[in-house]
């Protein structure tokens, strides 16, 4: 059964479906009453079922198979329209199977149900053919599959697409990461031994050294390690050793022995998720864990995993010194966790707690339906 859902549209289609079928029926001018009245039911009830089509399309092909033959054997000469679009959402649906058997049954039956309201078997035939003809029947059912098979190649193109531009932009990210590593990790190596030769060498001599040298000092320290992360991030690709959910475990694990009280809360039960969705997930709480141990000022953090049909969420909460009033500067590590999230179709906020600390959010969607 499909998830889904059934729309004002798919009311609207069947509410005139149903008006349809029960304005033919009437211009027979039968009484409301008795099979007359039934026949009306059925009629209605065959085109309101419509509505849950593609919800569940082989059990409003049954509806409607067994309305056309109750409204037949109630008397009523009415074209089976509600049957062929239900014969149309099933096909499209790719219930072909399902279709078939129902078909043929229905094309079995409906001389019988006309016999059933009086007729003798010349005429039951003919009235059957009236009903249900072949040729509408086999038209319903190429136009179903037609449509599905166009869905399909619209699916594979643009999931094609897709994988190429990832494709390019991890070619990207490694020929960025080269360049990097060309242009800039031995000059900035270079200035930070240099630096700190100086400062060796000043205080071995016993003199005083310049504010300016160490703040030289202590920016080619930090500027080495944000450009390692940075290299590390960019070569991070499908060839990469995988890290993902199942590391996140060793991460508050290792935070804890820097002194912050870490916990970790998983909801929810696990299911395979993309290798994309793993890995963005785990750099996640790489990220803000990092962040907290350095920046935050913080005693205790929570990492919550949630695993939901549709989803992952992944929120990093701490009580840190940040306030509502605070106005965070995204750096380049929650700008990565941004663009890793935004590329997933996801959503990150990462904002102040209104009862102090620090609090990332992330929801990851999972693709279930490929």
């Amino acid at each position: 059964m499909s998830r889904a859902r059934i729309s004002v549209g798919d009311w609207l289609i069947a509410t005139g479906v149903a008006a349809i079928l029960v304005v033919t029926g009437s211009a027979e001018h039968r009484p409301p009453t008795g099979a007359g009245l039934l026949g009306y039911v059925l009629l209605a009830a065959g085109g309101l079922a419509l509505a849950a089509r593609r919800r569940a399309p082989v059990t409003v092909l049954v509806v409607a198979g067994l309305c056309a033959l109750g409204y037949q054997a109630a008397g009523f000469d009415v074209f089976a329209v509600a049957y062929l679009v239900a014969v149309y959402a099933a096909m499209r649906a790719g219930r072909r199977l399902a279709t078939v058997v129902a078909s043929v049954v229905m094309l079995v039956a409906l001389p019988l149900a006309a016999m059933l309201s009086g007729l003798p078997a010349a005429e039951a035939f003919a009235q059957a053919r009236s009903v249900l003809e072949l040729a509408w029947l086999i038209a319903a059912g190429a136009a179903g599959e037609a449509l599905r098979q166009a869905e399909r190649r619209a699916d594979e193109a643009e999931r094609t697409r897709e994988e190429s531009a990832l494709r390019r932009a991890d070619e990207e990210r490694l020929h960025i990461a080269r360049e990097l590593h060309d242009s800039l990790t031995h000059q900035i190596s270079v200035i930070k031994i240099q630096a700190e030769a100086a400062v060796h060498l000043a205080r071995k001599r016993g003199e005083e050294v310049p504010e300016g040298l160490l703040a030289i000092r202590d920016a080619g320290r930090e500027a080495s390690r944000e450009l390692r992360a940075t290299l590390e991030a960019l070569r991070d690709d499908e060839r990469s050793a995988p890290y993902g959910l199942d590391h996140v475990p060793d991460l508050v694990e290792r935070a804890r022995t820097t002194g912050l009280d870490a916990t970790l809360t998983i909801e929810g039960r696990r299911t395979d998720v993309p290798a994309a969705v793993d890995r963005t997930a785990y750099r996640i709480v790489q990220e803000s864990l990092t962040n907290i141990t350095r920046h935050a000022a913080a005693a205790s953090a929570s990492v919550r995993i949630d695993y939901r049909p549709d989803a992952v969420g992944i929120r990093v909460d701490d009580d840190g010194q940040a306030t509502p009033s605070f106005e965070a500067v995204p750096g380049v590590g929650l700008l990565g966790m941004r663009e890793r999230v935004t590329a997933l179709g996801g959503r990150l906020r990462a904002e102040p707690r209104s009862e102090g600390g620090f609090s990332v959010h992330a929801e990851l969607p999972v693709d279930r339906t490929s």
